[in-house]
């Protein structure tokens, strides 16, 4: 009796395995159907467009940019003035120091001769306590707006921010980040487009900066970065960005808006109460709340997504540092599922609830444990001598090509729409890395999802410490001594 419920429960998981593996080849090769047709659509849409109309248009919206900062002395400054000095007719920039412990306010209030001011701060959204706001005496950077507040991490921070904030559109970014001159004015557009729909948030492209070139704020040479992990990252956040979130946003069932680089409708947010700082997914967990705000009270809507390279941003080329991210994120992605699973499989919120939801809960959020267990009843299989060699090398030799084929189209995307890696040799070694990553990267973001968990279980929060060299060349950052992140 026992050995016959034994091989039906195997019976049963193999199935289970054969159907999730379907699924996940069906899943990408429509990914790569949707995304390549929102590609095409939006390079004809844009193909003749005129910026500089936005920059001058008197209805164009006016964008707060949020950057909050934490221990960002080293290059706090140049990265301010580099904000400053974006292309747009309508914004200010607002740096919220979130209880810095270096020099961070210091070098600000020196750099850009800031003072503190009687401003009237209404707290739309709760926050910790505020310390000061400052303006600039130098009419130059009246764009500015500093404010100084208790450490309270990045959402907390972002709140200040929100209820200090003046203008229509929210910019949320890091404030380390490189920001091309007129992102503003791509970002601001499909606000400005939709007349049937409501657009409440549009995210963008991120870009990786590693070993490239930054001069005056600006990625001037394009390089892949120097390290096996750096070079999958430029292939996953390309896979991530222009196909990914260019097929979500075909059927208008993105989620995820990346926290370095995502524009929010502003009064939508402090409706929906800004952002929450108990979750380390806050971007994705307030994109969430918005899109569940809109579909209970039966508001078309649209969640934007603009592919162009806009922003860039230092990504971590050591496996400490790597897995502590990986960790992050996929304890925030089964906090924001556990927060709004009243939306999983209810038709009452729309491709959300019946399709995204589903999509994330299984293929993001359980990916990490149903690999495991793939590979366990393997190991069952194997110790029992019912292994069939023959499907188990076919069904791997199908899965390692779906995902170098995957990974190619990306890489290709990228290629076509915007040429960005202009040396065949960095498009060798992305090639390269396309064969090595199912085989010696794969695992370790198994590894470290199924870390994720654990502490999710464990209850741990948190952002732990992440380590930056800052944008130089490769050849200077044996020089460099790292700055933390721990906010």
């Amino acid at each position: 009796m026992y050995s016959f419920l034994f091989y039906l429960i195997l019976e049963i998981c193999g199935v289970i395995f054969f159907l999730l593996s379907f699924s996940v080849i069906v899943l990408y090769l429509l990914i790569m159907i949707l995304s390549a047709l929102e590609m095409r659509d939006h390079r004809r849409k844009n193909r003749f467009a005129d910026y500089q109309d936005i920059i001058t248009s008197p209805i164009a919206p006016g964008v707060s940019i949020l950057a909050p900062a934490y221990n960002e002395g080293e290059n706090i400054v140049q990265n301010v003035k580099s904000l400053l000095s974006l292309h747009y007719g309508k914004f200010e920039v607002i740096i919220i120091n979130d209880g810095s412990k270096d020099d961070t306010l210091s070098k600000l209030i020196g750099a850009f001769e800031l003072e503190i001011t009687d401003f009237a701060y209404f707290e739309e959204i709760d926050t910790a306590t505020v310390r000061g706001i400052y303006k600039s005496k130098n009419r130059s950077f009246n764009r500015l707006v500093v404010i100084d507040k208790e450490n309270g991490g990045k959402a907390d921070a972002l709140n200040a921010g929100i209820n200090v904030s003046s203008k229509e559109i929210l910019a949320c970014i890091d404030v380390d980040c490189i920001l091309s001159h007129e992102s503003l004015t791509r970002m601001v557009r499909p606000f400005m487009e939709e007349t049937n729909r409501k657009v409440i948030a549009v995210g963008g492209a991120i870009g990786i900066a590693n070993n490239c070139d930054v001069q005056d704020g600006t990625v001037t040479n394009y390089r892949v970065p120097t390290t096996l992990l750096g070079r999958f990252q430029v292939i996953e956040y390309c896979r991530a960005f222009l196909m990914g979130r260019m097929a979500w946003t075909r059927v208008n069932g993105l989620m995820l808006i990346s926290g370095a680089f995502g524009f929010f409708n502003r009064e939508l947010v402090v409706e929906v109460g800004g952002y929450f700082p108990k979750t380390v997914g806050e971007d994705m967990e307030l994109v969430v709340r918005m899109r569940r705000y809109m579909e209970e009270r039966k508001i078309p809507y649209k969640v934007g997504f603009v592919p162009d390279p806009l922003c860039w941003t230092e990504v971590p080329e050591k496996e400490e540092i790597l897995s502590r991210q990986r960790n992050r994120w996929i304890r925030g992605t089964i906090e924001t599922l556990q927060l709004h699973r009243v939306t999983r499989l209810n038709p009452n919120y729309g491709i959300m609830g019946m399709i995204s939801y589903p999509y994330w809960n299984i293929y993001e959020k359980m990916a990490p444990v149903l690999e495991l267990l793939g590979v366990l009843y393997t190991l069952v299989l194997i110790i029992i001598g019912d292994f069939s060699a023959f499907y188990f090398i076919a069904l791997f030799i199908v899965l390692y090509l779906l995902s170098i084929l995957v990974s190619s189209f990306s890489i290709l995307y990228e290629q076509v729409s915007y040429n960005n890696y202009k040396d065949k040799k960095d498009l060798n070694k992305l090639l390269l890395t396309i064969f090595l990553e199912p085989m010696f990267i794969h695992p370790k973001i198994v590894y470290w999802g199924l870390g994720g968990h654990w502490d999710f279980i464990k209850g741990k929060g948190g952002w732990g410490q992440m380590i930056r060299t800052g944008f130089k060349k490769s050849d200077d950052k044996k020089n460099i001594e790292p700055t933390t992140l721990n906010s």
